[in-house]
């Protein structure tokens, strides 16, 4: 089992780029790559929170000489260029891309809403969390003749519109759209493209939107949540993690590309 296994989930000599790699999720995402055999960069605009995450990865097992960092403003096309370059240098190559980086700004009405929060959201989530990091290294394994896979990740949210998160909502839902759009495009490039959705992960920037900080209970919204989830829990970022391996291994999912896959416990099963 363990040959069949290693064969067909393996990714020795791979090497990963997580953007939004100083986040929750991602950076337990990069232990499954690691564990895999691939090599992993962290990108991500606060070299502080990558170099924690990174020195969590060495501790954790993981070769010094498997785990990097780059400081990246994902909003400037150069800025990705150059972390490209920088982790070609490092690594002699780039096979995957993890499109991570994402977040939120506020809940509010719609008529409360700031247009600038909006586009900020909008540019975070679509823009930097998908469409350039895509553009860019999808134009180096095309010049470069290599192929490669991107997973991007969506939302529930994609799915069915979050309450008072509307450029959230809008956003990722557009992940889910030129998930598909790109695999069109780059499948005559051997590249394949493929999203997760996750459902209600525990990180950073929705803990006190789910959690009492003073309880240690959910919120309103929190318990809203588990009543809308069937499995009545939330999910572990570690959960995210296998799948990300699946889509990222040619063995295992080869012939797959252009879809989204959900891991949210059977939140879009809910019924009544």
């Amino acid at each position: 089992m363990s040959e069949y296994l290693q064969k067909t989930f393996g990714l020795d000599g791979r090497v990963v780029i997580l953007t939004g790699g100083g986040g929750t999720l991602c950076s337990a995402i990069a232990e499954h790559f690691l564990a895999a055999g691939a090599s992993v960069s962290l990108w991500d605009v606060r070299p502080e929170a990558t170099a924690a995450k990174a020195d969590g990865l060495v501790a954790g097992g993981a070769g010094k000489d498997r785990v990097a960092t780059c400081e990246v403003n994902l909003m400037e096309e150069d800025s990705i260029q150059a972390a490209l370059d920088e982790t070609v240098k490092r690594f002699g190559k780039v096979d995957i891309l993890l499109n991570g980086c994402g977040g939120n700004r506020g809940k509010a009405p719609l008529t409360e809403t700031k247009s600038e929060d909006f586009e900020f959201v909008l540019k975070l989530n679509l823009l930097a969390g998908c469409f350039t990091p895509t553009k860019i290294v999808a134009d180096y394994w095309i010049k470069n003749k290599s192929g490669g896979v991107i997973v991007n990740i969506a939302s529930m949210a994609a799915y069915m519109p979050l309450s008072g998160v509307w450029a959230y909502s809008a956003a990722k839902a557009a992940v889910m759209n030129q998930t598909m759009a790109y695999a069109k495009e780059l499948a005559p490039h051997g590249i394949r493209v493929n999203a997760i959705a996750p459902g209600f992960f525990l990180a950073d920037q929705n803990r006190a939107l789910l959690i009492d900080e003073k309880t240690g209970e959910p919120t309103a919204r929190g318990r809203d949540v588990l009543a809308h989830t069937p499995y009545n829990r939330f999910g572990e970022p570690a959960e995210l993690g296998p799948t990300c391996v699946m889509l990222a291994s040619d063995a295992a999912s080869g012939f797959i590309t252009g879809i989204t896959v959900p891991i949210d416990g059977g939140y879009l099963v809910h019924n009544i």
